[in-house]
Formats: structure tokens, C-alpha cells, sequence
């Protein structure tokens, strides 16, 4: 028995269409003022701005020790930001959508938003290598080029793109309007998580809002590519075979029954005439003879196959059953008989 979400594809001929976001003005428009929020948070990190000394002031706060009693609560809502579980969490509600659907697209986007997550994202922590407040070593400094990676928040970029994708992949403008609520206050909470239990300074999680809707923006732009990916997979399905497929079981051609033809029958030989001295020739009673004085010619046989106990009896007095002229002599080439002693 296949498992596998092929399984599910192969009862519709083809996937069915589904409306994909295209790239609007308004959507162009909220792209380009989110990248320019982007280079501003950069910007002013990297001159260590007034947006710095806010970190600093933020994490000689210290959130953590004045609200003590949520301490851990918050440790397990953090986890809604970690890309591991949520990746699984939310691979599994999309892959059921695709069994639903009959279309790889959700799984598709879901892994290129995730890897446009890892390029995108890892590579600015890697550039600027940012150290975290519990690891920053002089005060007011911006902790740039020190070897760090929290530059922007991972956790807070993964939150915004994989809960957002839901509501990218929404079915209904109802639906997108709910989980587009759903996904900002879980990415919200778990960006000020962080910052109350000191792992990220607050620059860090706005850079991380950003890094994330950006992604979610720019996903009209790789929808070609997705669905090139998902024509390929199929096509590639088609000329491999479908993963743990068994062939079909010839049929045996003697299973069959081939169509009775009439004339492949054996015909069945006629029963031995009578003596001519018991009476007239079978099917001659009655019978006047020709004007010439000729004998009429042998009425021809009907050409049903009949069994020798469904044949009509013979009596000295000829047959009951009424002579067929109209039909052709069995075998087609036998002429008539005369009958004997006319």
C-alpha cells in the first residue's frame, strides 16, 4: 500500500489551479518601505546612534529580574520562534493541505521562505558579528565585527516568515486576514520575548520584523521557480515511476472469454435418413409434383444447430415442422438431392 503524498496526487488528472499573490503596487510599495527600514536599523547600529544607547538601556533594565514570576512561562513561548519545532509544526498542517489539494505548492514555498530565511538572515549575522547583551564587553559600544551572530534575531525573522506563510498561503481573504493577525502578535511576542530574557538587544528583533517581512513580500517573485520545481518533480515522478508503486498483475488470456462465434462451431451431423420404402422423403408430403414430372428440389435445411433431441420426429408421414425455402443448404455447396423413386 503506497504512503506516500503521491498517493493522494494520482486521483485528480491534474492539480487543481490556486490563485497565487502576484506582486502588486501595494505590495511593491510595502517592499520598498520595509527595505528602507531595514538599511535605517543598519545604518544607525553601525554608528552607534541613539538606537544603541536604547539597547543599552533596555538591558541594564533587565526585564527578566523585574517580572520574575513569567520567567517561565516565557521559556516555552520562545520556542515558537526556534526554527526546529516550528518548521515541523507548520510542515505538517501544509503537507496535509497538499494531500487536500493535490498540489505540492505549500511544501514548495514553505521550503524556499525557509531557505531565503537562512541565506538572507545568516548571512548579515555573519557580516556584522554582533555580540549579545549577556556577552558585550563595554558599555554604549554596538558590539559590531566581534565574532558574534544575533544580528538580527533569528528567532524573531523565523516567527514572522513561518507563521506569516500561512497566512500567504491562505485560501480565502477571511483567512488571510486571521492568520495575518496571528502570525504579528506571535512574531511580536516572541521579538520582545528575547529582549525580556536578555538574549538579543532591541535593534536586534527590529531588524529581525524586517529581515522576515521582507521575505514574505518578495515570495510573488519566486513563484515562478516554485512552480517550475513542482512540474519537475512530477515529470521526473512520471519517468521513474511512482515511489513504492507495484506494477499491475497481468491478466491470464484464458480468464477471458473470447466472443462465441457462430461460424467457429462445429456443425452437427444430420441424423441418418430413413429408408425410402418406409413412405415419402422427409419434408416431401404433400408436395405436388413439378409440371415436368420432375421432382421439386430438397427444401433447404435451416442452418440452426440443434441438438438430435431437438430435432422434430420423423414420421412416415414427413415432418410436422413447415419447410424454410428461404434459407441457404448447410455448407453452402451441397445441391439438392432428388428424392429416390420419383
Amino acid at each position: 500500500m503506497r504512503t506516500d503524498i503521491f498517493a493522494r496526487l494520482d486521483r485528480e488528472p491534474e492539480p487543481p489551479k490556486i490563485e497565487t499573490p502576484r506582486m502588486s503596487r501595494h505590495r511593491i510599495a510595502l517592499f520598498g518601505g520595509t527595505l528602507a527600514f531595514y538599511l535605517a536599523i543598519v545604518v544607525a547600529v553601525l554608528m552607534s546612534s541613539w538606537l544603541v544607547a536604547l539597547d543599552w538601556k533596555v538591558m541594564l533594565f533587565r526585564p527578566y529580574q523585574q517580572w520574575p514570576e513569567i520567567h517561565a512561562a516565557l521559556d516555552y513561548y520562545v520556542v515558537l520562534g526556534q526554527r526546529g519545532p516550528t518548521a515541523v509544526m507548520v510542515a505538517c498542517w501544509l503537507g496535509w493541505r497538499s494531500w487536500r489539494q493535490h498540489t505540492l505548492r505549500p511544501l514548495l514555498t514553505l521550503g524556499a521562505s525557509l531557505l531565503l530565511l537562512n541565506l538572507t538572515v545568516g548571512a548579515v549575522k555573519i557580516g556584522l558579528g554582533r555580540l549579545g547583551p549577556h556577552y558585550a564587553t563595554r558599555i554604549g559600544s554596538a558590539e559590531l565585527f566581534a565574532g558574534g551572530d544575533i544580528f538580527p534575531s533569528g528567532h524573531t525573522a523565523n516567527a514572522v516568515v513561518t507563521w506569516g506563510i500561512l497566512a500567504y498561503l491562505a485560501a480565502t481573504p477571511r483567512a488571510r486576514r486571521y492568520l495575518s493577525a496571528m502570525s504579528a502578535i506571535v512574531s511580536l511576542g516572541v521579538g520582545l520575548t528575547t529582549v525580556y530574557l536578555g538574549t538579543h538587544w532591541l535593534s536586534d528583533v527590529l531588524l529581525g520584523w524586517a529581515a522576515g517581512l521582507l521575505i514574505l513580500l518578495g515570495l510573488p517573485w519566486v513563484e515562478p521557480l516554485i512552480t517550475r520545481a513542482e512540474d519537475w518533480i512530477f515529470a521526473a515522478r512520471a519517468r521513474l515511476g511512482a515511489p513504492g508503486s507495484r506494477p499491475a498483475a497481468p491478466v491470464p488470456a484464458a480468464d477471458t472469454p473470447a466472443p462465441v462465434q457462430p461460424a467457429a462451431q462445429p456443425a452437427v451431423q444430420p441424423p441418418a435418413e430413413e429408408p425410402a420404402a418406409q413412405g415419402p422423403a422427409r419434408g416431401q408430403a404433400g408436395r405436388p409434383p413439378a409440371a415436368n414430372g420432375r421432382p421439386r428440389p430438397h427444401p433447404a435445411p435451416a442452418t440452426a444447430h440443434a441438438v438430435r433431441s431437438e430435432r422434430s420426429p420423423v414420421t412416415p408421414a414427413g415432418s410436422r415442422r413447415p419447410p424454410h425455402a428461404d434459407r441457404a443448404p448447410r455448407g453452402g455447396t451441397a445441391p439438392a438431392r432428388p428424392v429416390a423413386g420419383g
